[in-house]
């Protein structure tokens, strides 16, 4: 089992099943959110045990496409815990293990002081099906 919770504890959650992959998000929103690093999880191995009350959402605006939620107590960035998607991103921050980086999205947004130092896969908007 692998648990994750927001900073103060109002919101956890856990996976029955290690996230399918991690990547990093570039684009100014989840830059100015703090939420670039993101894991992928299955809805059906992911569970709010604690807080569900406790989440408020960001509506996303194209070119975006996901919502992305916060704890309203201690407004940690939890990514799309409340999607209905069969696969959704989530903060990796949030999550107690480790997972290796995969990929970099939305690298045209990049800040100009960040440089990427691994050997991730890179794409300019949304990484392809």
């Amino acid at each position: 089992m692998i648990k994750g919770s927001c900073c103060c504890g109002a919101v956890q959650f856990e996976l029955t099943e290690k996230p399918s992959m991690m990547g990093m998000c570039h684009c100014s929103r989840c830059r100015k959110i703090g939420a670039s690093s993101l894991v992928f999880v299955k809805s059906d191995k992911f569970d709010i045990t604690t807080g569900r009350d406790k989440i408020t959402v960001y509506k996303a605006v194209a070119p975006y496409k996901y919502d992305r939620c916060f704890c309203s107590v201690c407004g940690s960035a939890l990514g799309q815990v409340l999607s209905e998607m069969g696969s959704f991103p989530i903060n990796a921050n949030c999550i107690d293990s480790e997972i290796e980086n995969q990929f970099h999205e939305f690298v045209s947004e990049k800040t100009g002081w960040l440089k990427i130092g691994d050997n991730a896969k890179q794409f300019n908007e949304h990484p392809h099906e």
